[in-house]
């Protein structure tokens, strides 16, 4: 397992019985999580909450919230300032496990200075990934995804960043579309960032599933890395999927090329218990 670790901000303060407990600078919120099917082991901390999302019998939720809170408040990486903001569908802007991947994005391209280095994000959410490889040092990170919410929202991170005068090209698109687009003009990037999600829906209605697309989209991809490229990271939340089986697919497309596929974990605060959130699967040259 790929533990996430080194944010001062966040804290995975408790999990269990399909719960978590976290504290975002302080502030502190209670969220479903399917995986956490052991029983809690604090349960006098989770009556002390500020938010609370609740599922629905009908399918999806709602927040209670137990004080007023900011309509957004920030949580620091590194040198970096990201907006945290409970939304309708439970999350909160930021998938802390992504921490590992963060820290694995800036050291590649730290590591590889020498070079004009060109990353794309696709599904690219609120663009932690993407500032962490602007500040890095990348002279070019193209930001993709569907929804002009979270697009608003990544540039709004930018400027939390204080990467204004960095070069980030922020597009609202279908990610197997810009791919497709991308490959006619010729573009080739040194390193991909993605994260498909089971499902989705691109901006002018397009369908992604993950189980019919995956290996399309991995095999688009290709074709968009240079020569020299650093490295492309595929994250998956869809259940089904071991990471034996997603480095099948990526080794069958990569050959020879190094790759790494495991769980995502976040260590629970005073114990040796992890909360494992997902796979991510690393290729490299």
């Amino acid at each position: 397992m790929i533990l996430s670790k080194g944010y001062e901000d966040y804290i995975l303060l408790d999990a269990g019985d399909e719960e978590k407990l976290e504290s975002y600078s302080g502030i502190i919120l209670r969220r479903p999580d399917p995986m956490a099917i052991w029983p809690k082991r604090h349960p006098e901390l989770w009556h002390k909450v500020d938010g609370y999302y609740h599922r629905s019998d009908k399918g999806g939720g709602y927040w209670k919230f137990y004080k007023d809170l900011p309509e957004y408040w920030t949580i620091r990486y590194d040198d970096l300032t990201f907006k945290v903001s409970p939304t309708n569908f439970k999350h909160t802007g930021l998938f802390m496990e992504q921490a590992a991947n963060w820290q694995y994005i800036k050291e590649k391209i730290q590591a590889n200075k020498d070079k004009e280095i060109k990353i794309l994000n696709l599904f690219a959410y609120t663009g932690a990934a993407t500032m962490v490889a602007s500040s890095a040092g990348a002279k070019e990170v193209v930001h993709v995804d569907a929804s002009k919410g979270m697009v608003a929202w990544a540039k709004e991170n930018m400027h939390l960043s204080k990467l204004d005068d960095h070069y980030i090209r922020f597009m609202v698109d279908d990610c197997i579309k810009f791919i497709q687009k991308e490959i006619r003009r010729g573009r080739k990037y040194h390193g991909i960032i993605m994260d498909p999600p089971s499902y989705g829906r691109g901006p002018n209605g397009e369908m992604f599933q993950f189980k019919d697309q995956i290996n399309t989209l991995v095999s688009l991809c290709k074709e968009l890395l240079a020569d020299d490229y650093l490295f492309m990271i595929i994250n998956s939340y869809t259940t089904g999927y071991s990471s034996t089986v997603i480095s099948n697919l990526v080794r069958s497309y990569f050959g020879d090329a190094k790759v790494i596929s495991d769980e995502l974990g976040i260590p629970i605060k005073d114990s040796d218990y992890i909360l494992p959130c997902g796979l991510t699967t690393r290729i490299e040259r």
